[in-house]
């Protein structure tokens, strides 16, 4: 039987393994590691006057030692405001989890970035490749991907984060609930595609951890805001009753089309990950608490 659990956010304790392993940094990229270095210790007096960065609010967090150069070899519009990121990863020990950060270090820009993967380690495996979907802010790096990025632009990446979803073949099923705001969907949508290839492997192989259903709660402003939705619906074909989500949208002035309507509204029960808007989680936790007691509050 599968486990009934609470999440919310990136904050998984008892299903997400920190990762453990430490890869020596190439000598090539030392310029860079320098850099993010000096960004901390410079800005670090200043944090108190100004909202935290990246690497302030990411102090903490557990980072892999390998930063890997990778070329931009893909850029679509997700929506009006989200640019889609393919990059091809050089470095042959540069892995993730399902649900883990890049830090995004780019030539000539002295902030250092940090997205959410929005592709599957399996995809990496498969073809090298990792995807990032960016939303259009003032923020140096999202500014450059949104205005200054080309195919074949070169970056460099570390990954890094706590939390993410790695569940081992002999781990106790789950059934998953994700909730989503906006671009916030990109870490849910990583682990949702580890889910499917969790699904194929153990269809393929007859072996392999035992996946519970998964839902996913998704609100955006409008429907061209919701971001992966024809992916979405497209894993919900594939994998009938193991995968299921409704969409909420905010502000929606037009008609919403035929094929999103019966995934408009819903409930839920199982296990949650929420991510996006501290107070919204906050206060979700609160409610969720009177049902639940495993609810995980995103560092």
């Amino acid at each position: 039987m599968a486990r009934v659990t609470t999440f919310m956010g990136f904050t998984i304790p008892h299903l997400l393994r920190s990762a453990c392993r430490l890869c020596p940094a190439h000598s090539t990229l030392v310029v860079l590691r320098h850099s993010a270095s000096c960004y901390c210790t410079v800005n670090g007096t200043t944090q108190s006057k100004r909202k935290m960065d990246h690497l302030e609010r990411t102090a903490n967090n557990f980072r892999q030692e390998v930063i890997s150069q990778a070329k931009v070899c893909g850029i679509t519009n997700e929506s009006e405001t989200v640019k889609r990121l393919r990059l091809a990863i050089t470095n042959k020990d540069f892995t993730f989890k399902a649900g883990q950060w890049v830090d995004f270090f780019i030539p000539g820009v002295s902030v250092i970035g940090g997205f959410s993967m929005c592709s599957s380690p399996g995809l990496l495996e498969r073809e090298g490749v990792i995807e990032l979907a960016v939303k259009y802010t003032d923020h140096p790096p999202a500014r450059w991907i949104h205005t200054e990025c080309t195919l074949d632009s070169e970056v460099a990446l570390r990954v890094g984060g706590d939390f993410f979803f790695d569940p081992q073949p002999g781990d106790t099923p789950v059934k998953l609930v994700l909730i989503a705001g906006g671009v916030g969907i990109n870490p849910l949508f990583s682990i949702l595609l580890h889910v499917a290839d969790l699904h194929g492997y153990q269809e393929s192989k007859g072996n392999g951890y035992k996946m519970g259903t998964v839902k996913l709660y998704y609100s955006a402003k409008n429907t061209n805001e919701l971001l992966f939705k024809k992916n979405i619906l497209g894993l919900m074909s594939a994998l009938p009753g193991k995968i299921t989500c409704r969409f909420h949208v905010t502000q929606q002035n037009s008609p919403i089309c035929e094929e999103l309507q019966p995934h408009i509204t819903g409930t839920h029960s199982g296990t949650v990950l929420i991510c996006r808007v501290l107070s919204l989680i906050t206060s979700l936790r609160r409610k969720l608490n009177t049902i639940s007691s495993s609810v995980h509050l995103p560092t």
